[in-house]
C-alpha cells in the first residue's frame, strides 16, 4: 500500500480518536515512570469518571459486572487502557471513555497511579465508644471488600491454583507488580469466573497468548468453581 493512503488512514483513525496498536510502544509504556509525569490529584479527578461503574474507592461490583482496580499494579491498569484504545481488548462499556481525546497518556498514567494507591481493608476497624461517630463509620464501612467464601473444593482449588497460576499470580494469589501482573486475591470472584470463561472461548486473549486457550479448556468449570472457592478466602488474614 502506498504511503499517502497509509497516511490517510491513519488520519481518519486520528480523527475518530482510535490509536493504532504502533502508536503504543514501548516508549509511551516507558512513560510510567517518568518523573513529574504522574500526578495523583489529577488522577484522583479523572477517578471520579471511573467511580460510576467501579466504585468511589475502586472496589468494584460483586456480582462481577465492573472489577475491583484499588491496589492493582500501576503497569498493570496503564496496559488494560492502553489495549482498550487501540481495541486489542474490546469492551464495548469502555470505548467512550478511552479514546485518545478523552484519555491522552498523561491522563491514563494518572489514574492507573492514583488507582494503585488505593487501599481497601477486608475489615471494620474496631469501634471506639468513646469517639464512635456514626457517619465516619458508614464512610469506612464503604472501603471494606472482603470476598465471600464459595462451596467449592478448596483444597483442590489451592492444589490447582499453584500448579498453574502461582508461577505468575505469585504463591499468596497477590501478583507481581513488577512485572505487571495483577493479584487474583481480593477480586471479586464472579469477575474471575466471567474472565476465565472469556480465555476458555477466547474472546480474550490471556497475558496476550492464543496459546493460553488450550489450558483454559482443559480445566472444568468444577475446577474452575474450586480454585475461585480457594481465591475467595485469600483475603480473610
Amino acid at each position: 500500500m502506498k504511503s499517502k493512503q497509509l497516511s490517510a488512514i491513519a488520519t481518519v483513525f486520528f480523527i475518530a480518536g482510535i490509536v493504532l496498536p504502533g502508536q503504543l510502544s514501548a516508549a509511551a509504556e516507558a512513560t510510567d515512570n517518568k518523573a513529574g509525569i504522574v500526578d495523583l490529584e489529577y488522577g484522583e479527578e479523572i477517578n471520579e469518571t471511573c467511580a460510576a461503574c467501579h466504585g468511589e474507592f475502586g472496589e468494584g461490583m460483586p456480582d462481577g459486572e465492573y472489577p475491583r482496580l484499588a491496589g492493582l499494579p500501576q503497569g498493570y491498569i496503564a496496559k488494560q487502557l492502553r489495549d482498550f484504545k487501540t481495541r486489542a481488548r474490546l469492551n464495548i462499556p469502555m470505548l467512550p471513555y478511552t479514546s485518545e481525546r478523552e484519555l491522552p497518556e498523561e491522563d491514563l498514567v494518572s489514574v492507573a497511579a492514583y488507582l494503585e494507591q488505593l487501599e481497601l481493608p477486608t475489615k471494620l476497624p474496631p469501634i471506639d465508644e468513646d469517639n464512635f461517630d456514626a457517619f465516619a463509620r458508614l464512610q469506612q464501612g464503604k472501603r471494606v471488600i472482603n470476598i465471600a467464601r464459595l462451596d467449592g473444593n478448596i483444597q483442590a482449588g489451592e492444589k490447582l491454583y499453584q500448579k498453574e497460576c502461582s508461577s505468575c499470580h505469585a504463591r499468596d494469589g497477590y501478583g507481581k507488580p513488577a512485572r505487571k501482573i495483577p493479584p487474583l486475591a481480593g477480586q471479586h470472584s464472579e469477575y474471575l469466573r466471567r474472565q476465565f470463561q472469556k480465555y476458555r472461548s477466547g474472546k480474550r486473549l490471556h497475558d496476550d497468548d492464543a496459546d493460553d486457550k488450550e489450558l483454559f479448556e482443559e480445566i472444568s468449570e468444577v475446577q474452575e468453581h474450586d480454585m475461585l472457592s480457594y481465591l475467595s478466602i485469600l483475603d480473610d488474614g
